[in-house]
């Protein structure tokens, strides 16, 4: 595609040097990334600014910068042969160049959307799992791996940045799916990672304050979340949780279509009789005067709530109501996701619960499992993370667990015994111990505890790796547990 379409394609204040007819072969916003022929956008982010690393990028051979700051010297351009392209928003430029670079595929595919603090991933994999059952071939976008139908491919990021996922959007397209769904993060909103995506319907799970260091407040998340849902078109479908206290937050000034489930009476999707046991979970979906019996192999009362919020997507789409109860019991289980690990006489729950709400409502759901045995909490909170959320979640662990060892998750830069201490500073009660390494919490909790206890691994559910300082080694809670819970003492 011309560099002159791409410039024709974004709002420009200024475009400086020689603007030549070449055929652009890439657009990055990372420098390292850069090559000849490509387009770098400087971007301004929390910890890097991109405007640092245009020269790296000019001598990496690209025809074209975007950026936001005019004081750099324009002859750094021409001494480049490339072009200066000014902006007010380099991250809105990126979006509108990777939109247009590489298709605008979300316009020729049915795209959902799926938001929320917790169960965006579970809800995904439910939804995808319909769609394929009726017929269609499906991409899925999300924060364990994407996938091209049965095909795998690696994730970096939840949502990805806007050339890598219009890059994976047209991929999936021309491989033959015509239907893709996505998870999308607060982060990916508010960056508009997601920018000009023509989504058919979205999604709204839930909302609890989480990654408040990078939104300030929890105002500004729900405002974040909010982006999804206000920028669907007048005939497009917005699904949401009615028994979410800020759902009406979520949705207000809406020009789409608004449809509700939950427990709530106000829901035209009511959920009721839920039953969950080690062999899944059983409710009953009420809606427009029917009653449907559904069943899913995951557990946990949540889920109920994930495979509702599914269930309205696809018949609001027009898919059979038999299709979608069929699609829901085939879901396979979610890697990390209250995933039980059996041994002979006691067992394991993984679990991606690393925020307050999530690990209450993991807890509270295996206290209904156990039926009185000891249940035993192994957690930790992430490094260079929102650390108000540390002292409660050693608060809700320590409340509603008989043990807990508190350990380490990803604890990046920071000092994994100040984390600990943060999280104790919640703790009112003396019935848990320090083990920073996860290693050896998982054993401890598992050969220790009495025949029949119940051991919930928070925090990092799917992630086969541990991050200390800058150093990532393998890692797996599942793995871990399964060793000691088969192989015994080793």
């Amino acid at each position: 595609m011309e560099l002159t379409r791409l410039i024709n394609s974004i709002l420009t204040i200024q475009v400086s040097g020689n603007v030549q007819r070449k055929d652009i072969l890439g657009i990055t916003l990372d420098s390292r990334k850069a090559s000849r022929n490509w387009i770098f956008v400087a971007i301004k982010g929390q910890k890097t600014d991109g405007h640092n690393y245009i020269a790296d990028a000019l001598n990496q051979g690209v025809c074209a910068v975007i950026c936001e700051e005019e004081n750099i010297p324009v002859e750094l351009f021409l001494h480049a042969n490339a072009v200066r392209i000014l902006v007010k928003d380099s991250r809105l430029a990126l979006a509108q160049l990777s939109n247009v670079y590489y298709g605008n595929f979300s316009e020729k595919i049915n795209l959902i959307g799926v938001t929320g603090t917790n169960g965006k991933t579970t809800t995904t994999y439910y939804l995808k799992s319909i769609l394929e059952k009726a017929g269609n071939k499906t991409g899925l976008i999300g924060t364990i791996a994407n996938f091209i139908g049965s095909e795998k491919i690696g994730a970096t990021f939840t949502t990805p940045e806007s050339p890598e996922l219009n890059k994976l959007l047209q991929k999936m397209a021309l491989a033959g799916c015509g239907h893709i769904v996505m998870e999308v993060s607060s982060h990916a909103l508010e960056s508009k990672r997601v920018f000009g995506q023509r989504f058919s319907s979205a999604l709204f799970t839930n909302i609890t304050p989480e990654h408040l260091d990078y939104h300030g407040d929890f105002e500004n998340y729900i405002q974040a979340k909010k982006i999804l849902f206000y920028n669907l078109e007048t005939n497009k479908i917005a699904v949401v949780n009615a028994d979410d206290p800020n759902h009406e937050k979520i949705i207000s000034g809406c020009k789409c279509k608004i449809v509700k489930f939950g427990q709530s009476d106000k829901s035209e999707y009511q959920i009721r009789e839920i039953t969950v046991n080690l062999d899944g979970t059983s409710f009953e979906i009420f809606h427009n005067q029917k009653s449907y019996s559904l069943h899913t192999d995951l557990i946990g009362r949540f889920n109920a709530y994930n495979a509702t919020g599914a269930f309205a997507v696809a018949l609001e789409s027009g898919i059979d109501p038999e299709i979608i109860i069929q699609g829901i019991r085939i879901t396979p289980q979610v890697p990390g996701r209250f995933e039980v690990v059996r041994g002979i006489n006691k067992y394991a729950v993984i679990d991606y619960s690393h925020t307050p709400d999530s690990l209450e409502k993991a807890i509270n759901n295996l206290r209904l499992l156990s039926q009185g045995k000891e249940l035993i909490t192994i957690v930790g909170c992430g490094g260079d993370r929102d650390k108000a959320k540390r002292p409660v979640m050693g608060k809700i662990a320590s409340e509603l667990s008989d043990k807990v060892i508190l350990t380490n998750d990803n604890p990046r830069s920071e000092d994994p015994f100040a984390i600990i201490d943060q999280m104790k500073e919640g703790i009112n009660r003396d019935n848990f111990i320090i083990e920073t390494n996860r290693r050896k919490a998982i054993k401890t909790a598992i050969m220790e505890s009495p025949d029949n206890s119940v051991i919930l691994i928070a925090g990092k559910g799917h992630e086969d790796y541990q991050i200390i300082g800058n150093v990532r080694n393998h890692f797996s809670d599942k793995e871990t547990a399964e060793e000691f819970l088969v192989g015994g003492d080793k």
